[in-house]
């Protein structure tokens, strides 16, 4: 199967998971505790489309996490704000209430909030596999950022266990991430 057809079947199976909210519900957890010991103060995440897995809940209890436990620096959440010409993403700050507006993609960005430089990053799965490789969308947007940011933050895939590939084939410009969760825990590194 190439790779335009196997992400159209990751995602119609993944909109079409009986039990996705319960799932949802398990990687919340799998997030939480992920997060616990993380030293990081500037979170990126993804506004989710497709039936992505939404980490915007944890993010915002691990937000709150930081001020109830009088964090001296404020812990932020960044979402990518798409740049058309280069194909790449920056992160704006956002928060719950935050007014939004589409991209040049209809996905809801930021609107009139500063640039954030996120030291963790989690990303959507379509699909993933082990080694820390994913299969994204195909616009190769994360790949091209994070090949340019500077300091490279920590990269962590999110994604529930109906996306894992056994038998995936990274291509040579694929770059393999940090760490993967799925509704039943990390899958990599293992």
């Amino acid at each position: 199967m190439d790779k335009a057809a196997l992400r159209r079947a990751l995602i119609e199976e993944r909109l079409n998971l009986p039990d996705r909210l319960q799932r949802a519900d398990l990687l919340q957890q799998v997030m939480r505790i992920w997060l616990v010991n993380r030293p990081d103060t500037v979170i990126g995440a993804y506004w989710p489309i497709k039936g992505e897995f939404d980490p915007l809940p944890a993010l915002h209890r691990w937000q709150e996490d930081g001020e109830l436990q009088g964090q001296p620096l404020r812990r932020r959440i960044g979402l990518p704000v798409v740049d058309k010409q280069h194909k790449t993403l920056s992160f704006h700050a956002w928060h719950p209430g935050c007014p939004m507006e589409e991209d040049a993609y209809g996905i809801p960005k930021p609107k009139g909030t500063g640039a954030v430089v996120p030291t963790l990053l989690f990303v959507p799965c379509v699909g993933y596999a082990a080694g820390g490789y994913r299969l994204g969308y195909g616009g190769g947007f994360y790949d091209r950022t994070l090949a340019i940011l500077q300091p490279k933050p920590f990269t962590v895939g999110l994604g529930f266990t109906q996306g894992y590939l056994d038998d995936f084939e990274p291509e040579a410009f694929d770059l393999p991430l940090d760490a993967i969760l799925n509704d039943n825990g990390v899958v990599w590194p293992i």
